[in-house]
């Protein structure tokens, strides 16, 4: 018998270190995506992104990430995306020297480059030597500077060089004077060079979206002030970026719970429900429910209402709630996970149908993002965040992360096999969505957000 106590003590000891050394799943996918972020993403762009030569960012990659021949034209929101990047990522691995000087470099462009000494504003495309194009591109954008004052901020922030901080104060008086609506509030979107709003001609094809408001440049807005406003307490940017909170809360976000996509200068939406089906799918550009930008939009609302000192406001928080329960009920792959791209409510319809089914990369990362968030208000919610959230890590990483070459494909590839060979780079796809939704992902799963 007392040889036979000993024995049990030591399997009873032996099964308490076990339970005490469990993986903590927060912890083990904090790590999965620490060496995700720095290995994959961001060591795959930089420092081979960075145009030394010529200044700013380069733009296209092919699939196995190699510098493009041919021309290299840079566009104010992919290098104002790449600022932030740098500019993060100096804060985040200091250690690593070309973050910073990437940085500088890069705000030394927009600044040097791509603002528009005579008429002030940012070009939207410029070659890679910085010469503006015109001719491609002869508009100035409310979502183009939105990117460039939230780079700025973010450059500020990393570096506390105060000519970054004074470019993106001049920006943000720039867009008060050209681009906000007093009468109706928001921002136009669309100016000409001297930064007279566009007035939607007669003779615009249906399909475009030139001289509408829209969610995709407010949403951005609403971001871009309230990187701003975490180092710079003015009161007018603070106006302003109440103003915009509200407006995309209670006005641009649909009471089903999607965000409308387009405007009339008024805020009357743009919708084609009452066409036949034919008219509506050659529409859809203008009006369809994006649950990518659904999702952004419920994480970005949140954020801003911490910035201004409103805490967890229970109004935001519910609206918030709703849009991503709503991409869930809707727009979610319950069988892979991932997000699909678009859905329509069609007439007569109380529920929306799947238009497109594939899953961009952008959105995917902003659902991650936005499920973990979304665990730690209603961690006992029947939609299960959390859960949703690791199936949801588990499908970008079987179906979005390149593990040979880097990055990120541009789609799933459960629904878009041929994106395997796309290019990783392009003036519209960088990795400012993944490093965001990643970084801030760590700080949650780590008690520090």
């Amino acid at each position: 018998m007392k040889t036979i106590i000993p024995i049990l003590l030591l399997v009873w000891l032996s099964s308490c270190q076990t339970k005490e050394v469990k993986t903590d799943p927060y912890q083990e996918i904090a790590e999965e995506l620490e060496k995700s972020l720095k290995e994959n993403l961001l060591e795959t762009w930089y420092p081979k992104a960075v145009d030394w030569d010529s200044g700013g960012y380069f733009s296209n990659f092919t699939y196995d990430f190699q510098l493009k021949e041919g021309r290299q034209d840079k566009m104010i929101v992919t290098q104002s995306r790449h600022l932030w990047s740098n500019s993060k990522a100096a804060v985040k691995y200091p250690q690593v020297e070309h973050y910073q000087k990437a940085a500088k470099h890069g705000f030394e462009f927009l600044k040097n480059k791509m603002w528009d000494i005579e008429n002030g504003g940012f070009f939207q495309l410029v070659d890679r030597s910085g010469n503006a194009l015109l001719e491609r591109d002869g508009l100035k954008t409310a979502y183009g500077t939105s990117f460039a004052i939230y780079s700025l901020a973010a450059y500020f922030g990393a570096t506390k060089d105060s000519a970054g901080l004074d470019l993106a104060i001049k920006a943000f008086h720039w867009l008060e004077e050209h681009s906000h609506d007093p009468i109706y509030k928001g921002y136009f979107q669309h100016m000409d060079q001297k930064g007279n709003p566009i007035v939607r001609p007669s003779d615009t094809p249906s399909t475009s979206d030139l001289g509408y408001k829209d969610q995709n440049s407010s949403i951005h807005l609403l971001e871009a002030f309230t990187e701003l406003y975490q180092v710079w307490k003015d009161p007018l940017l603070k106006e302003r970026l109440e103003e915009m909170l509200l407006l995309v809360r209670d006005t641009i976000t649909h009471e089903k719970g999607y965000l409308v996509l387009f405007f009339y200068p008024d805020w009357t939406p743009v919708s084609f429900q009452e066409e036949d089906r034919e008219t509506i799918l050659r529409h859809k550009s203008l009006d369809h429910v994006s649950y990518g930008h659904d999702v952004e939009t419920a994480f970005l609302m949140i954020e801003s209402a911490h910035v201004l000192g409103w805490g967890d406001d229970e109004k935001t928080l519910k609206q918030s709630k709703k849009m991503i329960d709503h991409a869930l009920q809707f727009g979610w792959d319950n069988e892979v996970g991932g997000f699909y791209d678009e859905g329509y409510y069609f007439k007569g319809s109380d529920e929306p149908e799947v238009i497109k089914d594939s899953k961009n990369w952008w959105a995917q990362a902003e659902g991650m993002n936005a499920l973990l968030v979304m665990s730690t208000y209603f961690p006992e919610d029947p939609n299960d965040y959390f859960g949703k959230f690791q199936k949801h890590w588990q499908y970008i990483q079987d179906y979005l992360i390149d593990h040979e070459h880097g990055d990120w494909y541009s789609g799933g590839l459960d629904k878009q096999p041929q994106l395997k060979t796309a290019d990783k780079g392009h003036i519209w796809k960088g990795n400012y969505h993944q490093f965001r939704a990643m970084n801030h992902s760590i700080e949650v799963l780590r008690g520090h957000w």
